[in-house]
């Protein structure tokens, strides 16, 4: 049975007959925008949702983009049985423009991020919640400056940068949130200079302190996700004991010469990191970057993966390292993946503690 070819005038007139429009596009592109009223059903769910269509003698307008995809529906339910179906072989996007009915978010969606947004797994929807997102990075150097260009590309809302340092001429060679001529300043604020030139509309929060255990929770308690950028042991200890009581996602990273590992810590549903690792070590066993060195571009790839997974967090999509530590070895070009246990016995998170009143458990560790 052929199927009718319709165009936008015809399309309308049908649709205001009676025909049932069904939108055969994808989630992301149906956010973007849809006729109200219409019947969402993307291609590939055809088969498995007709009972959602009207009788087989009803009258069914299908549409997608530009009439190929919908032209292919039309075909499997004349195929089914379907007797009045037409197909409107045209572009959808000329459909308001010739009076029809349109409905799209109430935020629009900035071209900057045009091609973010097809990404079926964002849409308009991920991106206004990125958009939404408060993501709090501790530290401005050589993890947070990878971490700090792409949240703000991808248009994080809020990034609060907290670091009590100035740039110093030895800062440069890995961490490219700042410049020569930035040397002798306050590095929150060289940040905050870069990241206005990368994306405008995301809002930069400059915290000029050292993160510690008296302003942990002042600090982290306004944001949504922390991405842990420090490079001393004591520091990190003190914001997932923080972190832990506040129930706030931390992506942590840490660098060693060629190697970095990275992992993703969430409170009481995986690992914390005092359960991965139990007793803090001496700084000769740990040293930090100033003492063992890093070659630049260890901490550009382990500071892009927490950018990857904190964009994952806020979008609620994918398998984040939850559980899982990542390894990598630039001088080998080896990614590694080992499996983290919540330890029951831990002082932060650990079957006996409470997220309210773990700070007394802790305090002498």
């Amino acid at each position: 049975m052929s199927v009718r070819q319709v165009d936008i005038d015809e399309g309308l007139r049908l649709r205001e007959g009676g025909h049932v429009l069904v939108d055969v596009r994808e989630p992301f592109e149906w956010d973007a925008g849809h006729v109200p009223g219409a019947l969402h059903i993307p291609l590939g769910n055809l088969p498995e949702s007709l009972a959602q269509l009207p009788d087989r003698d009803a009258g069914i307008l299908l549409h997608c983009r530009s009439g190929a995809r919908s032209g292919r529906a039309a075909e499997y339910l004349a195929a089914q049985g379907y007797t009045n179906v037409a197909n409107l072989d045209a572009l959808i996007s000329d459909w308001p423009a010739r009076g029809g009915a349109w409905e799209e978010p109430a935020t629009a969606v900035d071209g900057r991020y045009a091609r973010q947004v097809v990404v079926p797994e964002v849409g308009p929807s991920g991106q206004r919640r990125l958009q939404e997102a408060r993501v709090l990075v501790v530290g401005a150097g050589g993890l947070g400056s990878p971490a700090c260009l792409y949240l703000a590309a991808s248009g994080v809302g809020t990034l609060g940068i907290v670091d009590d340092d100035i740039v110093e001429e030895s800062n440069l060679g890995r961490q490219p949130l700042h410049a020569t001529e930035r040397i002798g300043t306050r590095k929150v604020d060289s940040a905050a200079e870069a990241l206005r030139a990368i994306n405008p509309q995301t809002v930069v929060v400059r915290h000029a302190e050292r993160l510690g255990r008296e302003s942990a929770e002042r600090l982290i308690g306004a944001y949504d996700v922390i991405v842990d950028g420090t490079d001393n042991l004591d520091t990190r200890f003190v914001l997932n004991d923080a972190a832990v009581r506040l129930r706030r996602t931390v992506v942590h990273a840490s660098v060693y010469r060629w190697e970095a590992q990275v992992t993703t810590l969430v409170p009481f549903e995986g690992p914390c990191y005092r359960c991965i690792y139990p007793a803090q070590p001496s700084d000769e066993l740990a040293p930090d970057c100033d003492t063992a060195g890093v070659v630049g571009v260890v901490p550009g790839v382990a500071g892009l993966l927490q950018a990857a997974e904190t964009i994952k967090v806020i979008l609620g999509v994918g398998e984040t390292l939850m559980g899982r530590v990542l390894t990598f070895d630039a001088l080998a070009m080896s990614f590694e993946t080992l499996r983290a246990e919540r330890d029951p016995t831990c002082p932060a998170c650990g079957s006996n503690s409470q997220p309210a009143s773990a700070a007394s458990a802790i305090a002498s560790g």
